[in-house]
């Protein structure tokens, strides 16, 4: 039987240590906010294929890395996994409308699916790191 190599083949990956054994740096801060960030473009870019067009963002949304830093601990762990799951959701979704946009198809209803639920995840993380 041969095995299939896609995007989701991790016999070559390398292992990371855990997070929490290890001290956060300014890069580990710029990376959480960076990604937080991409997570937010790509969400606006499937507001447009939504036609929902660009929301404003609160500030409980964009202080969220500043606040899990300020939590620190397993918080700020759960956070920047939540968000790395988020931004690994996201990049197919984003890329499956896109094709989908550039063939000339409607992209309406299944970018709105994939809006919805990247505003539901992105709740679930914001609850993770709650304002003080």
């Amino acid at each position: 039987m041969n095995a299939l190599s896609h995007e989701f083949d991790l016999s070559n990956a390398t292992m990371l240590p855990p997070l929490g054994g290890r001290a956060r740096n300014a890069r580990d801060r710029a990376n959480l906010a960076a990604q937080w960030e991409a997570v937010h473009e790509a969400a606006a870019a499937i507001g447009v294929l939504a036609q929902l067009g660009r929301p404003d963002e609160s500030e409980a949304v964009t202080r969220l890395p500043e606040r899990a830093e300020a939590n620190g601990g397993y918080e700020y762990d759960m956070v920047l996994r939540g968000v790395d799951d988020l931004a690994a959701v996201m990049q197919p979704g984003l890329r499956a409308l896109l094709a989908l946009s550039a063939a000339g198809q409607d992209t309406t209803s299944a970018a709105l699916t994939l809006w919805r639920e990247f505003h539901a995840s992105r709740d679930a993380i914001i609850a993770l790191a709650p304002e003080n």
